[in-house]
């Protein structure tokens, strides 16, 4: 229970890696905040999971890239609450063409909830996150390599990684303040539209000849937001089987 009467505020969880990390920091005793910025029908049915196993969960609608809402995202969990111990930053779109072919709307909707929501949520913790709490925000392993296609995407976690540097030496407050960077991870979104010959190339590219499960990532995470990493800040943590 190496999160105990800890409040977490997971957004972008009614489904993926972000289900995972509710379910499994959950699992360790934390009063988790089940986001979805579209399906909280969705989110309700982790909640309710996680209240059938003994725990305690809320779903909140909140759109990350939305200030207004983020606020209010923040402020229910503080009325319901008491108080925020950990943010993870899981939500996040992604969109893949050549650069030249993306429009200024792909532009605008990757960097708004990719950025912008990051942005958004980092300047909320600034004062309502609880001292020496934990913010753990999501990059991507895209950031490192050159995958055609993934241009505005890497970019826009590359932003995430940056700020999560400079940020962590501005807080204060004993607030450690890391990113995790995934390789490939076996969720459905990820699966879709993708050959099994693609599949396939992608697990050879690591050292386990596998995809990550959300369960891999989610491990990590419970690490990032427990007191076992409090020296741990200001890092971006790849967790990618050696990918890269």
């Amino acid at each position: 229970m190496k999160l105990e009467n800890k409040v977490v505020i997971v957004t972008g969880s009614s489904r993926g890696i972000g289900r995972e990390i509710a379910l499994h920091l959950a699992d360790n005793g934390a009063k988790v905040i089940v986001n979805s910025s579209s399906s909280l029908p969705d989110a309700q049915k982790i909640v309710d999971t996680i209240v059938k196993n003994g725990g305690q969960a809320l779903a909140i609608k909140a759109d990350v890239s939305k200030k207004e809402e983020v606020t209010q995202l923040f402020d229910e969990t503080i009325k319901t609450f008491g108080q925020v111990d950990v943010l993870v930053n899981n939500a996040g779109v992604m969109t893949t063409k050549k650069l030249k072919d993306f429009t200024q709307e792909d532009f605008s909707w990757q960097f708004d909830i990719n950025v912008r929501g990051v942005f958004n949520t980092l300047q909320e913790a600034d004062s309502k996150l609880a001292d020496n709490g934990s913010i753990i925000n999501f990059s991507s392993s895209t950031v490192k390599m050159m995958f055609p296609t993934y241009a505005l995407y890497s970019a826009s976690k590359a932003a995430v990684e940056q700020m999560t540097r400079v940020f962590s030496k501005e807080i204060g407050r004993g607030i450690s303040v890391n990113a995790i960077a995934p390789g490939p991870t076996e969720t459905e979104l990820f699966l879709k539209g993708k050959s099994p010959e693609f599949i396939e190339k992608l697990k050879a590219m690591n050292a386990f000849n596998r995809l990550a499960t959300p369960m891999d990532i989610a491990k990590v995470v419970l690490f990032l937001a427990s007191e076992d990493s409090k020296w741990v800040s200001g890092q971006v943590i790849g967790a990618n089987g050696a990918m890269v």
